[in-house]
């Protein structure tokens, strides 16, 4: 098989990018060559369990932005430790692009014909649908950057209150869920590239090297202080960081080279479903 090298460009420009120019616009034909990414993600039992919804009417895209500073408020009141996203970024995007899942379609999936299996299989069914979503929205996010712009992947629609207000907005049952929003626009700077963790750490050959395990304290420490800093920091490698050692101090080096775990132990499971920890990101704000 031939290297596609431009491909993998695409994969590396692309950005979550917050700030775009003001007064810019994009034809239908350039919307309908991103969508037609997204139609040829993969998907559980090929059924495509997906609708893509785009915005480009103005006022719509007004009335859109409206709902996600409803949503961004809420996350400002009442989603502990959760650094604040200011979307009124949304009102300078050329178009938003809403994909749609329909839960109907988990029918297709396995299903147990023995009530030994039934939650294995429907925990696993939940998993194909979602992830068949999250392929369309990267297909999308990579449409985007072959276009030459930029996009953002917004989650909070998934909400119950914003897919509600959403759903009345955009004329879709309230069964469905938006699980994706993705505001396409130029950037208005350029965009470097975010944190990513070393390829020999995440990198495992033939077998899950232990070494490479990230400890329950690491998901900690990220959740509770480093977390705001390796969201939206524009540089790839984090021990480029002017303040790298004052940020990290004695995690350092789990951050930044193979092996994280020394010893080479697994930890038995623990209840990571809330914050464990209390740190620079999760005191910033109270449970109401």
């Amino acid at each position: 098989m031939k290297k596609i090298n431009n491909f993998i460009d695409v994969i590396k420009k692309r950005r979550s990018v917050r700030k775009f120019e003001k007064g810019k616009t994009i034809s239908v034909e350039s919307l309908k060559r991103i969508v037609d990414c997204g139609r040829w993600a993969p998907s559980g039992a090929n059924t495509q369990c997906f609708d893509f919804v785009v915005i480009n009417d103005k006022k719509m895209i007004n009335k859109t932005t409206k709902v996600f500073l409803n949503q961004a408020q809420r996350l400002v009141d009442f989603a502990k430790g959760f650094p604040a996203v200011n979307k009124t970024y949304l009102a300078n995007t050329v178009a938003i692009i809403i994909v749609i899942g329909d839960p109907r379609w988990k029918v297709c999936f396995p299903h147990a014909s023995s009530k030994i299996y039934e939650k294995e299989y429907n925990d696993n069914n939940e998993a194909i649908f979602l992830c068949s979503i999250g392929a369309a929205i990267q297909n999308i996010q990579l449409g985007v950057t072959a276009e030459g712009l930029t996009s953002a992947w917004l989650s909070g629609a998934g909400e119950e209150t914003t897919n509600r207000e959403l759903s009345k907005l955009l004329g879709y049952p309230n069964w469905m869920k938006a699980y994706g929003t993705i505001p396409i626009g130029y950037p208005a700077k350029t965009q470097n590239k975010r944190y990513r963790r070393p390829l020999e750490q995440c990198l495992h050959w033939n077998k899950y090297e232990p070494k490479q395990y990230r400890t329950h304290s690491q998901v900690d420490f990220y959740e509770s202080t480093l977390r705001p800093f390796a969201m939206y920091r524009n540089e790839e490698k984090i021990e480029n960081w002017p303040d790298f050692k004052d940020k990290l101090g004695n995690w350092a080096n789990a951050f930044s080279l193979k092996n994280c775990n020394k010893n080479g132990k697994f930890e038995i499971k623990q209840n990571f479903s809330k914050p464990r920890t209390e740190g620079r990101s999760t005191r910033r704000r109270k449970l109401q």
